[in-house]
């Protein structure tokens, strides 16, 4: 099983560095219906919670390619954390 999750965060390391920056910069396709249907400004500049990576960007990096990289590598990291977590507290609990 840890072969598996090792491979697995593996592969998503190589994804977010090599690939990831090569996504598309256009809008999705919530952002594109705002922009279609001309209410995007009602949604932009009023934060509930400031983002620590800004559209998948992190502040002081100014290229935009490594930016997205490490942002993405950030993002997997944190994701894995609290999946393993979270895995670690159930089977704990089932074991008593």
């Amino acid at each position: 099983m840890k072969k598996i999750i090792f491979t697995g965060l593996i592969i998503s390391f190589f994804l977010v560095l090599f690939i990831s920056p090569f996504a598309s910069s256009s809008p999705d396709g919530l952002e594109r219906v705002a922009i279609n249907k001309e209410f995007i400004e009602k949604g932009e500049g009023h934060n509930v919670i400031k983002s620590p990576m800004p559209d998948y960007l992190i502040p002081g990096i100014k290229q935009e390619k490594v930016s997205t990289s490490v942002a993405g590598l950030i993002g997997v990291l944190i994701v894995f954390g609290i999946a393993y977590g979270a895995s670690a507290i159930f089977r704990k609990k089932r074991e008593e």
